[in-house]
This record gives structure tokens, C-alpha cells and sequence, in this order.
């Protein structure tokens, strides 16, 4: 009964220092904010967040924040967006980046932890997971989530959390900007397939029942990728997704393989300004 009682007070705890914290990561903050209007937010992993350059955007008048997140899974992708409608969000226009996350429908277990705080408060959060083989622990049991997913939410991140510690999530709007350099510039990606996605569809379907304008595209990648015929799959796939992973191809501007450095993502950057948003 001790125990319990200990478990029970210390997820009190917890739960109570990341409903008061907002500068530790971009769910919290989106969870924990006030609602935001936006002209445009980008979704996707890495492979957004590295290579959307927000700033630009908002320089042209655009109001713009990178909601990329490294390790993301379209459907943390898709969690992420119904979260902010549950939040009262305002948004015109979305920029998802579909290509290699499209090769699997599964999940980004990193990702997944840094909603769980959440859970108890949020039905959106709540609905998403109920369909986890631990979901009656993580929901029932107290201080369990923190346990299970204590690398992403355990007691280093709640006492930077407490101490409202700023993360680098939030510098340059969103954008994480990269500047070394790998020095082989390969990735392998024979066995990757693109195949039908559901978090994909249920984007789609959000945005459409939203009135969001929804920009799909794949985002550049080094020549030193096999298996480039997994774009042209990708366009087949979903013939709504713009192909850019050609755009830029000079090795200079690659900090690894599949993410651009910094000089990079701003050519890449221009060129998406260009095309989507000339006026």
C-alpha cells in the first residue's frame, strides 16, 4: 500500500512539472501553449527538420515553425497534427515529408514516449494508444509511463523540465540546422518499398476535414543512395507527392547521406518558397 501511495505521488509529480513546462520539446510546447496561428507548419522526421529552413519562410511573410522531429513515424506525424486541432490550432497550410517514412507503417518508440505525460489529459493522445498492448498499465498504473519510457521522460528530463531548461528544439523556428560533415556519403536502401500508409491517409483526411492546404514531397537525398527507384515508387504510390530528392545532389551540401547541412536545406529552402509560395 506504501508503495502505491509512493508510485501514485510521484506520477502526480511528474505529470504536474510537464503540464507547467513548454520549452522542453515540440509536443509539449504544442500541448501546453497557448493556440497558435500559423500560414505554415512542417511535419515529418529528420528529414524535415534538417532541411526546412522556417526562418526563410517567415522572412517572407509566411508565419512559419518546423514541427519536425527526428525519429518520427508518419504516425506520430498524424498524432502530432490531430494534437494541435484538439489545441484549437489555426493552420493554413501543411509541408509533410513523405518518402522514406512511407516504406513502413510503423512507429517511432522515442517519439511515441514524449506524448505519454499527456495521456491522462488529452482523449486525443488517449484514443491513439489505446490499441497498445501495455496501454491498461500505461494508463492505469501510476508512475508506470514514466518507468517504461524513462530514457525520454524519466528524471533527467523532468528536472530539466522543472528548471524550464530550453532545448534547442526551438531555435532558428523549429529548424535544426546541421554543418559537419560525414565522410562516407552512402545509404543503403534496397530493401526499402514504399507501401499504402494509414497515418498517411488519416493526414490527408484531417487536413481535408480542416480546411488545410497539404503539400506533400519527398526531400533531397546524396547520389550516393542505391535503390533510387524507391521515389519514382513513392510517386506511383501517391502520384499527389512532388519529387525533390533530386534537387540538390552536389556531396558539398550533405552532412550524411540522407539529411543536407545547412547550405543545403537553404537552396533546398528557396526552392520550395519558389514553387508553393511565389505570391
Amino acid at each position: 500500500m506504501i508503495s502505491f501511495a509512493m508510485l501514485l505521488l510521484a506520477d502526480i509529480f511528474y505529470t504536474y512539472i510537464y503540464l507547467n513546462s513548454y520549452n522542453r520539446n515540440k509536443i509539449q510546447f504544442v500541448f501546453n501553449s497557448e493556440p497558435q496561428k500559423y500560414d505554415l507548419i512542417i511535419l515529418g522526421s529528420s528529414r524535415a527538420n534538417n532541411h526546412f529552413d522556417a526562418e526563410m519562410f517567415n522572412k517572407k511573410g509566411i508565419k512559419t515553425f518546423n514541427y519536425g522531429m527526428s525519429g518520427s513515424r508518419l504516425s506520430e506525424d498524424a498524432l502530432f497534427l490531430e494534437l494541435m486541432i484538439e489545441r484549437n490550432y489555426k493552420i493554413k497550410n501543411i509541408i509533410l515529408e513523405v518518402d522514406l517514412n512511407i516504406n513502413t507503417d510503423g512507429f517511432s518508440e522515442g517519439t511515441r514516449a514524449c506524448f505519454m505525460p499527456y495521456i491522462h489529459n488529452s482523449k486525443t493522445i488517449k484514443k491513439y494508444y489505446k490499441d497498445l498492448p501495455n496501454f491498461n498499465k500505461v494508463y492505469y498504473i501510476p508512475f508506470y509511463r514514466y518507468i517504461n519510457y524513462e530514457s525520454k521522460i524519466g528524471f533527467r528530463e523532468m528536472f530539466f523540465a522543472s528548471i524550464h531548461k530550453k532545448s534547442k528544439d526551438f531555435d532558428h523556428f523549429g529548424y535544426y540546422p546541421l554543418y559537419e560533415k560525414n565522410s562516407v556519403l552512402k545509404l543503403d536502401i534496397s530493401k526499402y518499398y514504399p507501401k499504402k500508409n494509414k497515418s498517411y491517409e488519416l493526414i490527408k483526411k484531417i487536413c481535408q476535414q480542416n480546411n488545410i492546404n497539404l503539400i506533400t514531397l519527398t526531400t533531397p537525398i546524396c547520389t550516393g543512395c542505391n535503390n533510387r527507384e524507391y521515389f519514382k515508387n513513392v510517386k506511383k504510390l501517391y502520384p499527389e507527392i512532388h519529387n525533390y530528392e533530386n534537387i540538390v545532389t552536389d556531396d558539398k551540401y550533405f552532412s550524411s547521406c540522407g539529411h543536407m547541412n545547412d547550405k543545403g536545406a537553404k537552396i533546398f529552402t528557396s526552392k520550395i518558397i519558389s514553387d508553393f509560395f511565389k505570391n
